[in-house]
């Protein structure tokens, strides 16, 4: 899996769990391994205007997502996956300070991070969560890849409770 994080943001992250857990989610989503994936972190001023620019929403978000390929995962266990661009995630570590604060299970930014970028990955992959058919499956497969990277990586305690909307 060819990904890159780059880190514009101006808050130290960890860059590495970035990495890992959005490498994680392809493999556990079945997108072909030679699929590309671009995450950047930005800070609040520059996901403001892409808020803006994209959604037409004041305000900076916490993760935005931009497909290329529209890529799939495959629908059938014997179906082959197909390989191209994913396209970007965008973070905003300010933003996730905050929503790891306020959420219930009190978190980390990095822990926030994570759990955006998995957010962000499934909607490069078709995922969407604004009705509650919808909702339902994408953030009980989101749960289900964060507490599988958790679980793989030792981390314990409860894993970070969805705070994107």
């Amino acid at each position: 899996m060819a990904i890159e994080v780059n880190n514009e943001s101006g808050l130290e992250i960890d860059e590495r769990a970035i990495l890992d857990i959005a490498r994680y989610a392809l493999a556990r989503m079945r997108i072909h391994p030679l699929s590309e994936l671009s995450v950047i972190a930005v800070d609040e001023a520059a996901m403001e205007q892409l808020h803006l620019q994209w959604m037409d929403l004041p305000g900076p978000t916490d993760v935005m997502s931009f497909p290329m390929d529209e890529l799939r995962p495959p629908a059938k266990d014997d179906e082959e996956p197909v390989q191209g661009l994913l396209g970007d995630v965008v973070l905003c570590p300010q933003v996730a300070v905050r929503q790891g604060a306020a959420a219930p299970t009190k978190h980390s930014m990095d822990d926030e991070l994570q759990l955006l970028t998995v957010h962000g990955v499934l909607h490069l992959l078709g995922y969407d969560h604004e009705e509650p058919v919808e909702k339902a499956e994408m953030f009980g497969l989101q749960k289900a890849i964060v507490d599988g990277w958790r679980a793989e990586h030792g981390l314990t305690g409860p894993s970070p409770a969805p705070t994107t909307t």
